[in-house]
């Protein structure tokens, strides 16, 4: 007998960009999938296609909603919630540059002027969750930091435990329940 119960939330990072392949902050600018990026993307597809999904989402930046497609998730919605942390004046820099002006700086622990707060980013994948839950199994595309709070919340954890989960491009990770409990089921993967 399993022991895990209640609804599932499947979680894929969309494939490699120029930028997240060189560690750059990328929230609103809407870069294309790499070569290598589009490659990893098919081959998720064969890791998807035999589960049901009741609800299948993305982020509306091309590199999820691209990732989606190439997955063979063609007929998705678009849900804004899903969007990566609004970084502002860090919008297309990496953390050691940013730690050259704001020493120990990091995404989970300091602002981002001109961005989203962690509260900001927690109550709209809140929503995210919300939905999910009314579904039996769902599948998200979306991006590195937004998965990341999406998976502390996932958990009743605030959004800055979103630190300890580390998720690559082009992954799958599965959210679910241990009888009432919600836990990580596949991390990274």
């Amino acid at each position: 007998m399993s022991s895990t119960a209640g609804p599932e939330l499947w979680l894929v990072r969309h494939g490699e960009t120029e930028w997240s392949r060189d560690g750059k902050h990328t929230s609103t600018t809407d870069l294309p999938l790499t070569a290598d990026g589009e490659e990893a993307a098919i081959l998720l597809g064969p890791r998807l296609y035999d589960v049901d999904f009741d609800l299948v989402l993305t982020s509306p930046r091309q590199r999820a909603r691209r990732t989606a497609e190439m997955a063979g998730f063609a007929d998705v919605d678009v849900d804004e919630d899903l969007v990566e942390w609004a970084y502002g004046d860090y919008e297309g820099v990496t953390t050691a540059e940013i730690r050259e002006t704001v020493p120990d700086w990091s995404v989970w622990t300091h602002p981002v002027p001109g961005g989203e707060t962690a509260d900001q980013v927690s109550a709209r994948l809140d929503r995210v969750i919300a939905r999910a839950r009314e579904h039996d199994r769902t599948l998200v595309f979306a991006h590195g930091h937004s998965l990341r709070v999406l998976t502390a919340r996932w958990l009743e954890q605030p959004a800055a435990e979103g630190r300890f989960f580390r998720l690559d491009t082009s992954t799958v990770s599965v959210l679910g329940f241990e009888r009432e409990t919600p836990v990580l089921l596949k991390w990274n993967s």
